[in-house]
């Protein structure tokens, strides 16, 4: 069940909240500010050893290596920032761990990249977020994203869903679905290591204006939404 916090202390909370990602006015909830002069960035690459994830029938690709390549173009795309590694090999971490490791790095964002799985006739990019401090960094990484992508699947959107790496962590999270890969055109277009620096390029990019800019460009911040953490028990991730 959600719970409203009346909108006026709300507003006077989110102005009084320090506007970077670090410890000081950190709310569990996550309402405050999007983060600004963060020089740290986790990277989630989804999955990972006895968890494959989304498998495509058109190229024979696997999600969990994807994603681990995603994170590595990322991190390469950073340069003189802290960029730190959730996985650096074919490894399984449990969702829970991957929110306790996050919790260790203050003043940073926490990215987790992934590709998607559905019917045949979707396709796109689309960006998770839950809590009103990672508004703006996901808004900022779905329009980079859809620069990239061709024709009419560029932009998913906005998807706002409570996760465990969109709810849990003490530091702004999102979640990227970077395209599927259940949709043949878009499936060939991901098997391209050409492509996959492009996307990691748009978050790379997306990433240092949000550091830059923070909320500034991004219009209002969403309403705050207050729900207990995600858990294992929750609808499937």
């Amino acid at each position: 069940m959600r719970y409203l916090i009346a909108l006026p202390l709300v507003l006077v909370f989110l102005v009084s909240c320090a506007t970077t990602g670090g410890r000081i006015g950190r709310d569990e909830m996550g309402h405050r500010p999007g983060p600004k002069g963060f020089r740290a960035v986790v990277i989630d690459a989804g999955h990972g050893g006895k968890d494959r994830g989304a498998y495509s029938p058109h190229t024979g690709a696997k999600e969990k290596d994807l994603a681990l390549d995603m994170a590595r173009r990322l991190k390469r795309e950073l340069p003189g920032w802290q960029t730190v590694l959730m996985r650096d090999g074919d490894v399984f971490v449990d969702l829970d761990d991957r929110v306790d490791f996050a919790n260790h790095h203050g003043n940073a964002i926490l990215v987790s990249l992934h590709f998607n799985d559905g019917p045949s006739g979707i396709s796109g990019p689309e960006t998770y977020y839950w809590r009103v401090d990672s508004y703006s960094l996901a808004r900022r990484i779905q329009q980079h994203l859809a620069a990239v992508v061709p024709g009419e699947s560029g932009n998913r959107g906005l998807v706002r869903r409570r996760l465990r790496l969109t709810r849990n962590p003490d530091i702004p999270c999102v979640l990227v679905e970077c395209g599927y890969l259940s949709n043949a055109a878009e499936a060939h277009r991901i098997a391209d290591a050409g492509y996959r620096q492009a996307l990691a390029d748009a978050i790379a990019d997306a990433i240092k204006e949000q550091s830059a800019h923070g909320d500034a460009g991004m219009g209002p911040l969403p309403p705050p939404l207050n729900a207990p953490p995600s858990r294992p028990t929750d609808a499937r991730e």
